[in-house]
């Protein structure tokens, strides 16, 4: 009896039940901050190594010659910016101011026709049906795996046909084949311009070229800008292309001739100061250009994103 009690009792008992947490998927509050600050020091070290050249390049455009070699790169001279550009524009009869505006020319009209030339080919592969389309656009785009460097002497033989060498065409025609820019554009053209529009301009009567022109190449804005942006930038920084192609100083973009005066500066130590302040007014360009069309290229990077 007193058994059967005691088995009555302990099966009334309740049994403790373990219970194990539930895991919400919420990060705590010490595991996020950690993960924000490592984030935002890794973006400060990308800014500093981004703009520690810069700086030092800002710096040193403002010492004279005894200051560039008896200071320290971030330490401040005397104030000789003003001095140093002048010297720059006036020395040897202004060459630099030629050179500035060949890269100028090089670029924006080179960058100009590029991107036209671009958009239209990208607009073309996007809406027009043909034979063999696919294929010719996957040979367009395997022009982007041919580095640049590598076909420079079969296009110095080509304008030595031509004869272009030692000519303002000589990088003006080679400026105008971006395979990358023609797969942007087809990019942008799927993205920005939907086909019904150009069927209602078909069925207003306009043709072809003006469809383009009136609907499509406003549309494509954007992806005109991007495209711009990308050889204008490539075009300013074509150095090797300069070098192999040109001959004559007086055709020079100003980075090949920064690098001629950066070649004597072993003999001719003065030319220190006039290639560091060379090259600080040689940036000032690509900078105006990404602050004035960051809103063009900032759209266009969600181009085709959403459908």
């Amino acid at each position: 009896m007193t058994t059967l009690t005691h088995g009555t009792s302990a099966a009334r008992q309740p049994t403790a039940r373990h219970r194990t947490p539930t895991r919400t998927g919420r990060r705590t509050p010490t595991s996020a901050l950690l993960s924000k600050t490592v984030v935002n020091g890794l973006l400060v070290l990308a800014a500093c190594y981004t703009l520690m050249p810069v700086s030092w390049l800002l710096i040193a455009a403002t010492k004279n010659h005894r200051d560039l070699f008896a200071t320290s790169g971030f330490a401040l001279g005397d104030m000789n910016l003003l001095t140093n550009l002048r010297h720059l524009f006036t020395f040897d009869d202004g060459i630099y101011l030629r050179w500035f505006a060949n890269s100028i020319l090089y670029s924006v009209v080179g960058s100009a026709a590029c991107s036209l030339l671009c958009v239209a080919t990208g607009y073309a592969f996007d809406k027009y049906d043909f034979k063999g389309k696919e294929k010719l656009f996957g040979l367009v785009l395997g022009g982007v795996l041919v580095p640049s460097t590598v076909i420079q002497l079969p296009m110095y033989l080509l304008a030595t046909k031509a004869g272009v060498v030692n000519t303002y065409w000589a990088l003006l025609l080679p400026a105008l084949v971006n395979p990358f820019g023609v797969y942007l554009a087809r990019v942008f053209s799927e993205g920005y311009v939907p086909n019904e529009v150009l069927e209602a301009a078909r069925v207003d009567g306009a043709g072809e070229l003006r469809t383009f022109a009136r609907i499509g190449l406003p549309m494509l804005a954007p992806g005109f800008m991007t495209i711009f942006l990308f050889s204008f930038t490539a075009g300013w920084n074509n150095f090797f292309g300069a070098l192999v192609m040109l001959n004559d100083d007086h055709l020079y973009p100003v980075n090949l001739g920064l690098f001629m005066w950066n070649s004597v500066t072993q003999q001719q130590p003065e030319y220190y100061a006039l290639v560091i302040t060379g090259s600080l007014v040689a940036v000032l360009p690509l900078i105006a250009a990404f602050v004035c069309l960051q809103r063009f290229w900032r759209s266009g990077l969600t181009a085709g994103a959403v459908k």
